[in-house]
């Protein structure tokens, strides 16, 4: 009789990542090639366009920044900008740092980078799907690995075949539809309390009032709000029950 193989293994968990993330690459695939043609109108070289993608590795950031220099925006007002987008980042790592506690410097440090908005959905549908369970994988920062690295190829894939031959593509397919379908995907699914949707509404909201803005400004100002009307919905939750406390 044959051993039963392990069902846990680095390979299969790997795999599995790569497999979850693919479905989010038809949104991706376009939004990269969209990318490529926009950072080579607002100037830049192929191999700046190109490093950008490899080093910033973050889409909505890549955008703005192209845009920006387009615009001939202070470097001042492109940094905060980028900045404040990327704001979220430090929440996706903070929800996902009890997971990765145990790992070392290496393979913290590389999840870092791999870190985007689809990555992070995927990777941590994987955890809290495993809460509560006693027969965890030990292989799951594997799984998270997949997810990111499939990513990140068709990042720098999409983003070189819009810089070296997405100039053919009619501008009347009007593929920057893509962008928009692909945040409502992600966001979506995770709006599952008072506190999220509020940041949503607000964040929308004030991203419609602020488009007339220049450089991009009503970015960053939907991006303030949303989080302030988020923690703000949480404060006025947990209100009652400190009231109830103190009484």
């Amino acid at each position: 009789m044959l051993p039963e193989a392990p069902r846990f293994t680095r390979g299969n968990e790997f795999l599995s990542g790569c497999r979850d993330e693919l479905p989010i690459l038809l949104g991706v695939a376009p939004f990269g090639m969209i990318y490529g043609l926009l950072a080579l109108s607002a100037g830049l070289p192929v191999a700046v366009a190109q490093g950008m993608s490899s080093i910033v590795f973050a889409g909505s950031a890549q955008f703005i920044a192209a845009q920006l220099i387009h615009d001939r925006a202070p470097g001042g007002v492109i940094v905060l900008t980028v900045l404040v987008v990327n704001l979220r980042h430090a929440l996706y790592s903070a929800s996902l740092a009890p997971y990765v506690r145990p790992l070392g410097r290496g393979w913290k440090a590389g999840l870092a980078y791999l870190l985007t908005d689809e990555a992070y959905a995927v990777a941590v549908t994987r955890y809290l799907r495993d809460e509560g369970r006693s027969d965890v994988s030990p292989y799951r920062h594997w799984y998270f690995l997949g997810a990111g690295l499939t990513l990140w190829l068709a990042w720098q894939w999409s983003t070189a075949v819009g810089i070296f031959v997405g100039a053919r593509v009619p501008a009347s397919w009007s593929l920057d539809f893509t962008l928009a379908l692909t945040f409502i995907a992600l966001v979506v699914p995770a709006l599952k309390d008072r506190a999220g949707v509020a940041a949503a509404l607000a964040a929308g909201a004030l991203a419609i009032a602020g488009a007339a803005l220049p450089y991009k400004l009503g970015l960053p100002l939907a991006a303030l709000g949303g989080v302030l009307a988020g923690l703000g919905a949480e404060a006025l939750r947990r209100e009652p029950s400190t009231a109830g406390r103190a009484a």
